[in-house]
């Protein structure tokens, strides 16, 4: 939405292929260090970024799933599952999807008790049992959000200790919490239930001991992965499959530009995003300018 207005401000017609709005702004529950905003909700800043965004001419395909870019600068080909769309320049700022346990039940109960966004699904969950799967901030994040509204949580870590770059505060409201329960060492081996999640199996990965849980929400929190699933194969990334780009955002492929936490960006947090995005998309529009391709803009993406 950055990079969109920013295009929008240069004149340049512009498309957003958007499969959900916001992102993982939205998932975020409380937000404190985005600027100009105290405290607000994840889901109340990408709804204001929204609202900003309706002030441009940008145009918004919202639902949609890319499968594909091909194509050279200035004619590049982008399709979704309903149609193709002819571009002279690209700006991916795809984010990261969740990472998935891999476990028997993960599948079978999604949306019937397991959960990857615990700002989207935690109210759904008031005076139940849960469990929130992984020892990083999203976890840790997940597990207080829960703490106000479940009966119980149950956080479950493989790692031995919480991950070195786990926040110190929300590592110490959760160990005094009186309703969480910190697990570490198990993996969680099953997902059992009948129509909805009843329990899930660990296993401690010292003992091998096996232990069943019943609950009614699992909230898995391991981290997430680059969406480049859809990019072209010649596309450069690095080994965490982020895409490589220069100081002004354009990619190992000519006209085809990147920003936020798809992108080898050393740090990844909403204002940094939003400032890659704004960078990406004046890259873009340089481009454009510099190679003349921005002449008939009016007709094309």
């Amino acid at each position: 939405m950055s990079a969109g207005v920013y295009l929008a401000r240069r004149q340049l017609k512009t498309l957003i292929i958007s499969k959900d709005v916001g992102g993982q702004a939205a998932w975020s529950s409380d937000v404190e260090n985005y600027l100009g905003y105290h405290l607000v909700s994840g889901a109340e800043l990408a709804a204001k970024f929204a609202t900003h965004l309706k002030d441009f001419d940008t145009e918004l395909l919202q639902g949609a799933e890319v499968r594909s870019i091909s194509g050279q600068a200035p004619n590049f080909s982008v399709t979704t599952q309903d149609g193709v769309y002819q571009t002279k320049t690209v700006l991916i700022a795809a984010g990261k999807i969740p990472r998935k346990l891999n476990v028997p039940g993960e599948q079978t109960f999604l949306g019937k008790g397991v959960i990857y966004c615990a700002t989207c699904d935690a109210p759904l969950f008031k005076n139940k049992t849960v469990a929130v799967i992984g020892g990083g901030n999203s976890a840790l994040d997940a597990a207080l959000q829960l703490d106000k509204l479940a009966t119980k949580v149950y956080l479950i870590s493989l790692l031995a200790t919480f991950a070195p770059t786990a926040d110190a505060v929300m590592v110490d409201r959760v160990m005094k919490s009186a309703k969480i329960e910190v697990i570490m060492s198990s993996q969680t081996k099953e997902i059992r239930g009948s129509t909805v999640v009843e329990t899930i199996v660990i296993e401690q990965t010292q003992t091998k001991t096996l232990r069943e849980i019943p609950l009614q929400g699992i909230f898995i929190e391991i981290g997430s992965e680059p969406s480049v699933s859809y990019l072209p194969a010649e596309m450069k990334l690095n080994q965490w499959k982020e895409i490589v780009i220069d100081e002004h955002n354009m990619t190992s492929m000519e006209g085809i530009f990147a920003g936020g936490d798809v992108t080898t960006v050393i740090e990844k947090q909403v204002i940094i995003a939003a400032g890659e995005g704004a960078k990406a998309a004046l890259g873009a529009s340089r481009f454009l300018a510099t190679h003349h391709y921005a002449e008939v803009v009016g007709t094309q993406y």
